[in-house]
């Protein structure tokens, strides 16, 4: 959407929930199952490592500085990321099959994208051991907004899986060679 000029960038909120994993190795209480189980909370909240990362690639595509709203917040599962992107759109009367239309365009050639259906949203355990991202795509004419939700299993496709996709593409292999397409769920 920022490619395409459909959002006001400055609008932009990222709303994610991170499993526990996201927190790395480090020896931190928050991260103690015991800690963690049963609860749900904000960290980093406008300073997390990621948001200059983030920042960057949505200047790319937007081809002027971005900047956004980002804030992580940690529950208590291990593996996978749910974001909730929200932002106003542009012109309001685009509907969300126009925008599902639009994203499958754009990620025709990425193999582990897969756009969802109408009304139908991700949840972290269809990509759970995978290198996938599935993307919801919801429209609220009420607030001239768009909802993007993705879901990824943040120890494959945050880390180890995108690092093999990169070698695979460094090296001129099949993208997807070694990386896992099944989910461990159910």
């Amino acid at each position: 959407m920022l490619k395409q000029g459909l959002i006001v960038p400055e609008t932009a909120i990222i709303d994610a929930k991170s499993g526990t994993s996201g927190g790395g190795r480090q020896a931190k209480t928050n991260l103690l199952l015991a800690e963690a189980d049963n609860s749900l909370g904000a960290y980093s909240v406008t300073k997390h490592r990621h948001t200059p990362e983030i920042e960057q690639i949505c200047s790319d595509l937007a081809g002027h500085e971005v900047k956004v709203q980002f804030t992580p917040h940690l529950i208590p599962m291990v593996r996978g990321i749910l974001a909730t992107v929200y932002a106003t759109m542009r012109d309001p009367g685009l509907v969300r099959e126009d925008l599902i239309t639009i994203y499958t365009a754009f990620y025709r050639s990425s193999s582990f994208v897969k756009v969802l259906p109408n009304g139908t949203y991700p949840q972290t355990k269809w990509a759970a051991g995978t290198n996938l991202c599935y993307i919801g795509i919801e429209v609220d004419t009420r607030t001239d907004r768009v909802i993007v939700m993705s879901a990824i299993d943040n120890l494959i496709k945050g880390q180890a899986g995108q690092a093999v996709q990169c070698l695979n593409l460094m090296m001129g292999w099949e993208e997807a060679l070694g990386l896992p397409n099944l989910s461990f769920y159910p």
